[in-house]
């Protein structure tokens, strides 16, 4: 009976890791590819179904140089596409200064894992591409009327140009 208690021990700790939640895996990574360059993203950001259980990492941000005209193809997991995500850019102008924010389309759960983000004139650069990964229902805000759609977690790549 001796030679079985290290056995059971073990079964007993396992047993508790996977009902404690231990067991979990870690958030799912994005790839953004850059001129056949392969660069995977971990979450900057990341929380739970509800918005309750989030962590953070600024670290996790890619920079990689994305040349002018360059368009930037972005996977995502299933993890990522059974739910409604975008992508949020930002692009320099060809005069070098006029700074545009723009947003992909939604993507519906299940829609697609790809997208490929292409600038309107060639001359325009790429300072940073975002993916969201939307959360609980969208509200109305009280105050403005305006809707806004809970951000679960972002995916992150700068430029650094």
């Amino acid at each position: 009976m001796r030679a079985n208690r290290p056995v059971l021990a073990g079964i007993v700790a396992c047993a508790a890791l996977v009902l404690a939640g231990c067991g979990t895996s870690a958030p799912p990574n994005v790839t953004f590819d850059v001129a056949g360059n392969s660069l995977t993203a971990a979450p900057t950001q990341f929380c739970d179904n509800k918005l309750e259980n989030c962590s953070d990492d600024a670290n996790a941000r890619l920079t990689a140089p994305v040349p002018p005209g360059t368009p930037v193809t972005i996977t995502v997991p299933e993890e990522v596409s059974s739910a409604p995500w975008q992508v949020a850019f930002a692009y320099i102008g060809p005069d070098g200064k006029t700074r545009t924010d723009g947003r992909s389309p939604i993507a519906a759960p299940g829609e697609r894992t790809e997208y490929t983000l292409t600038l309107p004139d060639p001359a325009d650069r790429l300072v940073t591409a975002q993916v969201q990964l939307f959360g609980p229902a969208p509200v109305a805000d009280p105050a403005s009327g305006q809707i806004t759609y809970p951000v679960r977690a972002t995916w992150v790549l700068v430029t650094g140009e």
